[in-house]
Order: structure tokens, then C-alpha cells, then sequence
């Protein structure tokens, strides 16, 4: 259930209309209360005020029939020049973008702002009374009317503000910055992450059914949880996982992770003791993965860095031919994995407050990132000098985060393979250059003062790009 809650908080925050509903619920709220203390208070001491004189009938409907009127059409050319600005970004920058333009909260509130005006004009409208339609007694709640002028000039500061946030918005330095920060501030909070505690994997026993020697015989004492629905691992909670572990006693190995494709009938997790785990455990842990049609950035490193990759391979695609949007990425990329190199990453093995070993899950080690980013973006930057140039400058970065010789040596891999595949696809002067730019990164992570030696060539990091 609580996997279900949180996924259905992610699609509502980047969904397009929850946001304008509720805004058009607090207008409907504020036009009754408005009308309520009009009813209330009157409006005679406005007279007294020569720029705030009371309104009458006619005039205020004219007024009221202005602004909603102008609203409803400004709403529809904002969904227009929104909808205009997504099928863009869409085309331009892939597919898997779509939902950041939806999540985003300047265009949300912008229609919100123009609905809910529009709703609280047309509320507001249907109480003024004529004298001849009363038989004497007229209202205009003059207090509702002067709260509608100011919405409406509120609405007109944010058309001003959308005017200038959707160009600056799909402008493809915003995109990238949008999506390498959010990458980042991720990183800062997952890791070290933990379902529970890690645990240190020479101190603790794994059972028998999930040690990689395991024999037949022993792996088939388990207890199996398959998926009933198909679709991407969305997320997983954690908290009810280790909750239903602790009280039967039990040990999980998960066989999916966030980001992950599974259909109905596969296994999710793998428990052990059989004996111990109930209908009621059973259930519970089934419906702590969360299945969605795609997949999202709310427990996935992994799609954060597929987007990046994938704007970086459309820039350098032949049809395209930009090599400097392909620089941005790299760019977020090398700042990304450099903080990521710093961070110590959890043992698979997760352990309770007691210490007891509860979760097997999926090891995510510096390499798999590495491979993830750097790895997958080699091929598109090898045919390309620029590209190539500031492929090397990001491993470069990511080597300043370093203290592990184990992770400088996955660095130096990837300027050995960026070199090897430049050799198929350059030549000549572009090669030259390429090739002598691997030989220093390398040359420089040989040293034992190997950050000295890349600071002090802050050129040479920034590279020609």
C-alpha cells in the first residue's frame, strides 16, 4: 500500500492537472467566502473612496464578463503554447523528457492561475442582483469584484512570467541543467542508502539458497514471490520489506531493482525460511514493488542517467551534428560521477537494528554507473574530436573524486576504450589530438599526486571545447 501511495505522489506531482485543479478549488472556496462577507459587511465605504467607489450591476457584469472571458482564452493559448513547447522538447531531445516539461511547476501554476480566475469571475458573476430583477433590491459584492481585479492582475504578471519561461525552459542548457542537478542532488541522498543497515559482507552469513554455490538441493528451499503485473520497477519500499522480514524472521533476495522490466510470473524476491513466511508476509512484500508503464527518476539513478546519455547521442548523431550539447552533458555527467566517487556505496547485504542479515539485494558498484554514463557514451564520442576531447577532460573529473586506486583504474579503462574505438573512427590530426589527451590522463593517474597534477592543468581539464 505504501509503494502504491508514494508512486501515485510522484504522478500526481508531474501531472498537468492536478495543480490547476486544486488552484481552481481554492478560487471556488475564495468566491464564497468573498460573496459571504459582502453579505456581511456591505459595501457603502467604498463610496467614500473616489478610486474604490462601489460598483453597480451592469458594470460590475461587464467588468466580471471581461476578465473571465479573457482568462478561459488565455488558458487555452498557454495549454496551446505548452502542449507546442513538450511535442518540441519531445522530438528534439527524446522521448523519456516528456515528463519533466509536465512536472514542471511554472507551467502547472500558469494555468492554474488562469482557470482559477476565470472560475472565480464566473462564481462571483452569478450573485449580482439588479433592483429590476429583484423587485427593489439590488447586490453587487463590490469586495469580490476588487479581489477579481487583483487576480486579474496577477494573471497578467504571470503571462508575463510564461511568456519568458517557456523559451528559457526548453533552451537545451536549462534541460541538461535540470536533469544532471536533480542527478546529483539524488546521489547526495541515496548514498550511502540503505533497506535497512548495510552490512559488511565477510561478517555475515548468507543462507545457503543465495550463495552463487548454492546446489540444487538448496536452492530449492525458498519460498518464490512473483510479479502479477508487467511493467518497469517503478520503486520499492523498502520500510515494508525489512517490517515483514523482522517478523517472520525472515531473509529476502530481491531479483528486480528500480528501472528494472518484469512481467507477470516472474520472481521478485526469493524468501527463506519457506516455513516462516505467511499469506499475509507474502502479500505485503508483492505490493512493496510499485509496476508502472515507464520508467521514472523516483528511486532510478539509472534513468536520470539515461537521459543525459540519450541527449548526448541525438546531439552526436549525424542528422544533428552538435557536439557542444553532447559537451553539456558530459559536462553534468563528470560532475555527477565525480561526487559519486567520494561516496562510500552499501554492501548488498542489509541488515535490522539487531544486526540480523534481513535483505540480499542487487550490488550497484562504481563500475555499473561508470558503464552506465561514460561507458555507453564512448561510441558516439569517439567519432568526434570535441566530443573526445571533453570525453577524457570528464574522466579527468571524475578522477579528483577519487581516493580508491580500484575506481582510478575503471577511469583509466574508459580512456583506454574511448581511445581504442577513436582509432576506428578518426584520423589523422583529430586522432593525434585525441590520443595525446588519453596519454596524459593516463600518464597523470600513474603518479601517486594525481589530483595535483589535473588541478594544476586546469586548461587541460576545461579542454578546447
Amino acid at each position: 500500500m505504501r509503494a502504491w501511495v508514494l508512486r501515485i505522489g510522484d504522478k500526481l506531482s508531474a501531472s498537468y492537472w492536478f495543480v490547476p485543479s486544486v488552484m481552481a478549488l481554492l478560487a471556488a472556496l475564495l468566491a464564497a467566502l468573498m460573496i459571504l462577507l459582502d453579505s456581511y459587511e456591505g459595501s457603502e465605504w467604498m463610496d467614500g473612496i473616489a478610486w474604490l467607489y462601489a460598483a453597480r450591476p451592469n458594470g460590475a457584469r461587464q467588468m466580471l464578463s471581461s476578465i473571465g472571458g479573457s482568462m478561459i482564452t488565455v488558458a487555452g493559448t498557454v495549454f496551446s503554447v505548452t502542449i507546442a513547447a513538450v511535442v518540441y522538447a519531445s522530438g528534439q531531445y527524446g522521448p523519456r523528457l516528456l515528463t519533466n516539461f509536465m512536472r514542471d511547476r511554472g507551467n502547472q501554476v500558469t494555468l492554474g492561475t488562469f482557470i482559477a480566475t476565470f472560475l472565480y469571475c464566473l462564481i462571483v458573476l452569478r450573485t449580482i442582483r439588479s433592483a429590476d430583477e429583484t423587485g427593489g433590491y439590488s447586490f453587487v459584492p463590490n469586495l469580490a469584484l476588487l479581489v477579481a481585479v487583483l487576480l486579474a492582475i496577477c494573471s497578467v504578471a504571470v503571462l508575463i512570467f510564461f511568456i519568458h519561461h517557456v523559451p528559457s525552459k526548453i533552451h537545451i542548457n536549462s534541460v541538461i541543467q535540470d536533469v544532471g542537478e536533480r542527478l546529483i542532488a539524488e546521489i547526495g541522498h541515496r548514498f550511502p542508502r540503505s533497506l535497512g543497515r548495510s552490512g559488511g559482507g565477510e561478517e555475515i552469513e548468507v543462507p545457503a539458497p543465495f550463495r552463487s554455490d548454492a546446489t540444487a538441493r538448496a536452492a530449492e528451499a525458498r519460498t518464490l514471490v512473483a510479479a502479477k503485473r508487467t511493467g518497469y520497477i517503478e520503486l520499492i519500499d523498502d520500510d515494508t520489506l525489512i517490517t515483514q522480514a523482522r517478523r517472520c524472521d525472515l531473509v529476502l533476495r530481491l531479483q528486480y531493482q528500480p528501472g528494472d522490466f518484469t512481467h507477470v510470473g516472474r520472481t521478485l524476491v526469493e524468501i527463506w525460511p519457506p516455513g516462516r513466511c505467511d499469506k499475509e508476509a507474502v502479500a505485503a512484500i508483492r505490493d512493496a514493488f510499485a509496476v508502472s508503464s515507464r520508467r521514472s527518476a523516483l528511486q532510478d539513478l539509472r534513468f536520470l542517467i539515461d537521459e543525459l546519455v540519450e541527449i548526448a547521442a541525438r546531439a552526436l548523431s549525424p542528422g544533428v551534428n552538435d557536439p557542444f550539447t553532447a559537451v553539456t552533458c558530459i559536462d553534468w555527467l563528470g560532475a555527477a560521477l565525480s561526487d559519486l566517487a567520494g561516496r562510500d556505496l552499501p554492501s548488498p547485504l542489509r541488515v535490522d537494528e539487531e544486526g540480523a542479515l534481513r535483505i540480499v539485494a542487487h550490488a550497484q558498484g562504481f563500475d555499473t554507473f561508470m558503464d552506465r554514463s561514460f561507458g555507453a557514451l564512448a561510441q558516439y564520442c569517439a567519432s568526434d574530436m570535441i566530443a573526445s576531447l571533453r570525453f577524457l577532460g570528464g574522466l579527468g573529473e571524475v578522477s579528483l573524486g577519487c581516493d580508491d586506486a580500484d575506481r582510478l583504474a575503471i577511469v583509466a579503462l574508459y580512456a583506454d576504450r574511448l581511445q581504442t574505438l577513436a582509432e576506428q573512427a578518426l584520423s589523422g590530426y583529430n586522432l593525434a589530438r585525441v590520443v595525446d589527451r588519453a596519454g596524459q590522463l593516463r600518464h597523470a593517474l600513474a603518479e601517486p599526486d594525481y589530483k595535483r597534477r589535473l588541478r594544476d592543468g586546469t586548461a587541460w581539464l576545461g579542454g578546447t571545447a
